[in-house]
């Protein structure tokens, strides 16, 4: 392949003969592709942190009428005891509801001092060694033993190995994989790739434009994850008014609404319950106001209910109704 004049082909020509997008999509197409159900978004509250968050979470929704179809947790498997999996699996189960949970070993929670330093603190999500690793499949598997059908994973290594071994049958092959937004899919190319290791939904870093993420959903067609608020570790934005657009571009989408101006509470537990509840259910409150403003300007577009049963939603199978 040849450019212009004979010469060297241009970084487009290049992207494009490898069926990427030429550059970010400035004229924000509309996506055609949707969720099983034909849904273009789904309602995801992130930082349930344990049975008391996820029970706050399924009554706010309930008296707002938020449509939560899925939430996700970020203190860890191995943080959460025996009975309050057992806890989480059922609620959700009852609510028909998706729970993710995050297999947390990591460098940053662990010795390492380039995790902790300036410049290296990009190695903080990885896992770090071989036993790690195996920390963190561990906490995959229990899961799974819990009847959990969903894991949070920020390890490129860990993706591989869960892909490959929910192929040769040792997961569940309903398993699913979402990447965390601390593994970043920041361009189309690394979005491909972490969909070929067997990712089932992408957490897209959150301060990407419409225009960058219209890109990634060109080269995917697994749900992409994004923030329409976050939390200020990640960025503290608020982006509410682009609801709207993000649906039309992005579909199939998970529109997370997390909280800005609230504090880090990794690792949560019992000492920190009363912050944890309180904050789970303001994150119910801002997706009311996000789904309100999205009526408002798009009352066409289509979001999934819980417990649709042509959603494939990846709800909890508890242990007593396996």
């Amino acid at each position: 392949m040849s450019g212009v004049g004979g010469g060297m082909p241009r970084p487009a020509e290049l992207l494009a003969s490898l069926g990427l997008p030429a550059g970010d999509l400035h004229d924000l197409p509309a996506s055609s592709k949707r969720f099983p159900d034909g849904a273009q978004y789904r309602v995801e509250i992130p930082s349930v942190e344990g049975p008391e968050c996820l029970a706050a979470v399924l009554e706010t929704a309930r008296t707002l009428g938020v449509p939560v179809t899925r939430v996700s947790q970020g203190t860890g498997v191995g943080l959460l005891t025996g009975d309050e999996l057992a806890e989480m699996a059922s609620l959700a189960a009852s609510a028909g509801v998706e729970v993710s949970l995050f297999a947390r070993p990591c460098a940053g929670w662990d010795a390492s001092a380039m995790a902790r330093s300036t410049a290296g603190s990009i190695l903080a999500p990885a896992a770090r060694g071989q036993d790690q690793v195996a920390a963190v499949l561990d906490e995959i598997l229990r899961a799974a033993e819990h009847g959990f059908r969903s894991v949070l994973i920020a390890d490129i290594g860990v993706l591989s190995i869960f892909g490959r071994l929910r192929a040769a049958g040792h997961l569940p092959p309903d398993m699913q994989a979402k990447v965390s937004v601390m593994l970043p899919a920041a361009n189309p190319e690394s979005a491909r790739i972490l969909e070929d290791l067997g990712a089932d939904s992408l957490n897209l870093p959150t301060d990407l434009t419409l225009a960058q993420i219209a890109a990634i959903r060109a080269a995917v067609d697994i749900p992409l994850d994004v923030y329409v608020e976050a939390p200020d570790n990640v960025g503290g934005f608020v982006r509410h008014y682009e609801l709207p657009t993000l649906v039309e571009v992005a579909a199939p989408v998970h529109v997370k609404f997390g909280l800005r101006n609230a504090p880090d509470v990794y690792p949560a537990g019992t000492h920190l319950l009363a912050t944890t509840v309180a904050l789970s259910r303001e994150r119910v409150r801002r997706a009311r106001l996000g789904l309100d403003l999205l009526a408002r300007h798009r009352s066409d577009v289509r979001g999934t209910a819980p417990g649709d049963e042509g959603a494939q939603l990846r709800i909890p199978v508890p242990a007593d109704r396996s």
